[in-house]
């Protein structure tokens, strides 16, 4: 998946997406898993974790906050009482999730499978948020940026998010967390 520097900026985020909705599919099944019985693929799960923490968060969540959102700011959607506050409150929510579940897998490791079930309940409000929030960003906020934005706002963020695509996360590349979506997803198919 490499970043298309012609591509709109709403697009790129839009593809992004669709990577990160192929990774919460993933994290649903193991989590139906674990609450059915079938065992709590820790390993898995981990990778799940670092997936959202590195991928959506420090690459996209990133590209949104740093770089989309002031220019659509600039352009005369409000943050305060508008939906760019939104996103950034939620985007606030899904990391502290993140971190919950995260802690949460360190304490499974460390021998405590009590807390399984308080994974599974931080892992379904992930999901939940998650797929809420892309739904608003790709039908409503991206679809308001489109309209608002000019045509070297739209070429200098695609320009951005190229170089931003180009960094690592957490010693990974943007390509490297977007494989490990595929592996996931390879390891966990839809029954």
């Amino acid at each position: 998946m490499n970043q298309d520097q012609n591509a709109a900026p709403s697009a790129v985020l839009r593809d992004e997406h669709q990577v990160i909705l192929r990774v919460l599919s993933v994290l649903k099944r193991l989590v139906d898993r674990t609450e059915k019985g079938d065992g709590f693929e820790i390993e898995s799960l981990r990778k799940c974790v670092e997936f959202f923490r590195l991928f959506a968060d420090a690459c996209h969540h990133a590209k949104e906050e740093d770089l989309l959102f002031p220019v659509l700011e600039a352009r005369g959607i409000p943050k305060e009482g508008g939906p760019i506050g939104v996103m950034l409150y939620e985007h606030g929510i899904a990391r502290e999730l993140t971190k919950q579940m995260g802690e949460t897998l360190e304490t499974v490791a460390g021998g405590d499978e009590s807390v399984t079930t308080q994974f599974c309940a931080t892992a379904n409000q992930y999901v939940d948020l998650l797929m809420a929030h892309i739904h608003k960003e790709d039908n409503i906020l991206f679809t308001m940026g489109d309209r608002v934005m000019r045509p070297e706002d739209q070429t200098s963020l695609c320009e951005q998010f190229c170089e931003v695509g180009c960094r690592s996360f957490g010693g990974k590349k943007r390509e490297e967390l977007a494989e490990l979506a595929n592996e996931l997803e390879s390891d966990w198919p839809v029954a």
